[in-house]
């Protein structure tokens, strides 16, 4: 049982974290926290946020995301149980002097939401899922359900795709092998990022974040997508990229990351 309840502890997250290892960070030094990474920008337009609405972002990271509601003029709340990820999002939402809109942050667990009952009208989760343990993300995902109003939407991204790494990888590390290149394909596809193999404890596929979903009672719909490839290829290379990204059953394995929008059942 002891086993089944882990937590990953708090302070794995420092600033260090933030600044080179979680997604968006790049986008996040360069901007100065005004712009948000191609991945965050197209999670949150899932979210269709509208003026008027009042929004949650669950393990808000740097606080880019409630700096964006702030210039949308959207009332945005944020939390996050690392101390480093609750100073951060201070900063970057006080430098965005938004008269008149209200935003906040504490720290707090996805477990235990400092929130009432139907609360929010959209619910964001980026980049939180795979952190957290089975049991946790069921009880976050309940806490998400009781916070949402009924016609709320709760919105998800995560990375990697648990099937890609499991299935797909080991042959594309084999073929960038034979291509001379397979130093940058380690044998754990978490190594090419080290602080993954300590963080990411419960990654997910279609399957998985459906039944997730459900058994926290959302309805949901679950797709994949994976970054811009931007690659200049041959004409073998472009089609071998399409029948992998393109052509069921291969995409459902080569896809790179998990979306899903829900509402309550």
């Amino acid at each position: 049982m002891e086993e089944e309840k882990k937590s990953l502890p708090s302070d794995l997250y420092t600033e260090e974290y933030f600044l080179t290892a979680c997604e968006g960070y790049d986008v996040f030094i360069e901007s100065e926290g005004q712009h948000l990474s191609r991945r965050l920008h197209d999670a949150f337009a899932m979210a269709e946020v509208q003026p008027g609405m009042r929004l949650l972002d669950v393990g808000c990271g740097r606080g880019e995301i409630l700096r964006h509601c702030m210039q949308l003029g959207i009332e945005a709340y944020g939390i996050d149980y690392a101390e480093a990820a609750t100073a951060m999002t201070r900063e970057v939402i006080a430098s965005q002097q938004a008269a008149g809109v209200k935003a906040g942050v504490c720290r707090s667990d996805a477990k235990k939401l400092p929130f009432p009952t139907g609360y929010f009208d959209r619910v964001l989760m980026f980049d939180v899922v795979e952190h957290l343990y089975p049991w946790e993300l069921h009880q976050a995902m309940l806490e998400v359900r009781r916070v949402l109003k009924d016609n709320g939407r709760f919105i998800i991204h995560t990375a990697p795709n648990r099937w890609y790494d499991k299935y797909a990888y080991p042959w594309v590390r084999r073929f960038r092998t034979l291509l001379g290149q397979g130093d940058k394909y380690p044998v754990d596809p978490r190594a090419i990022t080290p602080v993954n193999q300590h963080v990411h404890v419960n990654e997910q596929d279609m399957r998985s974040m459906t039944r997730a979903l459900k058994d926290a009672g959302f309805k949901s719909k679950v797709w994949l997508d994976s970054p811009p490839q931007n690659r200049q290829e041959n004409a073998i290379m472009a089609g071998l990229h399409y029948l992998a990204f393109e052509v069921p059953p291969f995409r459902w394995f080569f896809e790179r990351e998990v979306f899903a929008v829900a509402e309550k059942q």
